[in-house]
């Protein structure tokens, strides 16, 4: 690999996720206002937010290739949040029973030398199945799942949550869309295999 690979994100998750590709890369954190513009869709924002990352993250080197990604959950046409605490994460669960969630995942690629971006928006959508308030309670008891969008954790027990999934790449739920960042860091001369 020629070029040093740096994910803009403070998120375990991201990491995580970026590790199972087994190449080397360093973190750092990008410092950028996540508010939304005055009427700015879900997938604008996160194709912003996910740019914005990464130039921010590409300002902190000299050289290398920077990801940023951003992701938004939306139901009914309305952004939903990280919940904070177990009262908004019944809530949200209870709007989202027998409902379907979007998740807009922007994702962008900085090469710092050469200043170039390239950037997707990838959604995927959770089909919840109809939940009841007691198992609703008794999954946020157990996961706790305040600091995901959507209170939800899918790589744990918010599987059974879940009626189906519909989407090109189940990682893209986690936050960064594995299969589409392999062929973006392609693009750039870094290859996986």
């Amino acid at each position: 690999m020629s070029k040093a690979l740096i994910l803009a994100s403070t998120s375990p998750f991201r990491k995580q996720l970026l590790d199972k590709l087994n190449l080397p890369f360093s973190c750092c954190s990008p410092e950028v206002d996540e508010t939304p513009l005055d009427n700015e869709s879900p997938k604008d924002l996160v194709l912003r937010l996910s740019k914005l990352k990464a130039a921010a993250g590409a300002a902190q080197y000299t050289k290398g290739v920077v990801i940023g990604s951003d992701q938004v959950a939306v139901i009914n046409n309305q952004i939903i949040g990280k919940p904070l605490n177990r009262e908004t994460a019944i809530e949200q669960l209870s709007q989202s029973s027998g409902q379907s969630i979007t998740f807009y995942t922007g994702l962008a690629l900085h090469d710092v030398e050469s200043g170039q971006v390239e950037a997707i928006v990838e959604p995927f959508i959770v089909h919840f199945r109809t939940l009841t308030h007691k198992a609703i309670s008794r999954y946020v008891d157990i996961e706790q799942p305040f600091y995901c969008a959507g209170s939800f954790k899918c790589e744990g027990l918010g599987i059974a949550l879940f009626e189906r999934l519909e989407g090109k790449d189940p990682n893209t739920l986690i936050g960064l869309p594995l299969i589409s960042l392999i062929d973006l860091l392609h693009q750039q001369g870094i290859d996986v295999l």
